[in-house]
């Protein structure tokens, strides 16, 4: 019996250990101290304009993110949040479509 009663009183420590829980902007968007951040909206008058070097840097700058990701016209990729990764996006023609985090 005591076993038992030990056994009880310990799962919600148990239990503890296998949520997570995380702290919001106020909108809902997670936010984790001290780990890498990303704003795209600074980024979006780049739209439009065509994908080079130079406004990936502008856009790197832009969005403060660490991580550039460029995604080329049909490419495949996860649905794996990274915090402190900007994407783009273009067309056949190089125009930028979509910047986003993640």
């Amino acid at each position: 019996m005591k076993t038992a009663l030990t056994a009880l009183a310990l799962l919600p420590l148990a239990l503890a250990g296998c949520t997570t829980t995380m702290p919001d902007g106020g909108d809902g968007t997670p936010v984790r101290a001290g780990v890498d951040t990303c704003d795209s909206d600074p980024a979006q008058r780049y739209v439009g304009q065509r994908a080079t070097q130079e406004v990936g840097a502008a856009v790197l700058a832009a969005t403060d993110a660490r991580e550039l990701r460029w995604l080329p016209p049909g490419t495949i990729v996860t649905m794996e949040y990274r915090y402190g990764r900007v994407s783009i996006a273009y067309d056949e023609q190089s125009i930028i479509e979509r910047i986003s985090c993640g």
